[in-house]
């Protein structure tokens, strides 16, 4: 199968604003890529026994992460996990057995418009917010997330190669 790819073009220089964002955008598209295509029944397999780790468990801890940095900690609200029950120390955003994909993509989808309101926003990448009695800035946030994006889409490449041989960047 043959997929387009239409991920973010990243600039080789200009300011580190617009590095720094161009570069999480190719790593969301880059996720958005490696689902694309494939069934809900697909997006919801799992790499091997025992782990959850889904294409589907992916997208949906990309929200949660997206929500939990800029939204939470940047931003200083007090989101929830759409997934993860009040006071449970459990993660859900990998049991997918019975997610709703679709709902999975739109929180994802909207989470990361957000985060791109809250960076736009701050007046520099030297604005902070605070999580669990530690500063971060949108500095490293930015970084943190292209770190977490880039790590998440190696295990995509191995679950969407499993699933229908389909390899790439």
């Amino acid at each position: 199968m043959t997929i387009q790819d239409h991920r973010t073009s990243v600039p080789y220089t200009g300011d580190e604003r617009a590095v720094l964002t161009a570069m999480l955008d190719f790593q969301r598209d880059t996720l958005a890529l490696k689902c694309a295509g494939l069934t809900p029944e697909q997006l919801r397999t799992r790499a091997v026994d025992p782990s959850g780790l889904s294409l589907l468990g992916l997208v949906r801890h990309a929200a949660e992460v997206e929500r939990g940095w800029f939204r939470n900690t940047l931003n200083g609200e007090r989101s929830r996990s759409l997934w993860t029950p009040p006071g449970s120390t459990d993660r859900a955003d990998f049991d997918v057995d019975e997610a709703d994909v679709d709902e999975a993509f739109a929180v994802w989808r909207e989470e990361c418009v957000r985060a791109r309101a809250i960076v736009a926003a701050a007046a520099s990448l030297d604005v902070t917010g605070t999580h669990e009695g530690e500063t971060y800035s949108v500095r490293y946030v930015l970084a943190h997330m292209i770190e977490e994006y880039a790590r998440h889409n190696g295990h995509a490449d191995l679950l969407r190669e499993r699933l229908d041989g389909t390899t790439g960047e």
